[in-house]
């Protein structure tokens, strides 16, 4: 296949990110991966997003799946879908990092600025590499 580095390596990035998403909204409501000290508004924002990032988290997981198809239909199908979740990453770890810095949730705690941090910039990353990567396989 075309590109075999490049579709492993997009699909690890996708897979990854997909699985990260899902597995930190089971953290969310199940062990509490929220601040202790939360600044006003921060839950009313928070769950605004389960059902768009779970929905993010699908379309990841299936461009990943559909990107190592040999049919080329569903590669490009992937390719499409990558491109597509890309932007969805982007705008979500902006978006985050605004509401963040504006709350100061990066300044809570170390914990809660770094998981901030680090999400935040994974999202943003992560949409850049997808891009990239997908360039490779136009």
């Amino acid at each position: 296949m075309r590109g075999d580095a490049t579709v492993r390596s997009l699909v690890a990035i996708e897979a990854a990110t997909g699985i990260g998403i899902i597995l930190f909204w089971i953290g969310f409501f199940t062990v509490g991966l929220a601040p202790s000290d939360p600044p006003l508004g921060y839950f009313t924002f928070e769950h605004a997003f389960p059902i768009p990032d779970t929905m993010l988290a699908m379309t990841l997981l299936t461009a990943a799946v559909c990107v190592r198809d040999p049919d080329p239909g569903h590669r490009e199908l992937g390719r499409l879908l990558s491109l597509a979740a890309a932007g969805a990453l982007i705008f979500l770890g902006l978006l985050d990092a605004s509401f963040n810095a504006q709350h100061g949730i990066y300044t809570l705690s170390v914990f809660d600025g770094v998981l901030a941090a680090v999400i935040n910039s994974w999202c943003v990353g992560a949409g850049l590499a997808v891009i990239l990567l997908c360039r490779r396989l136009a």
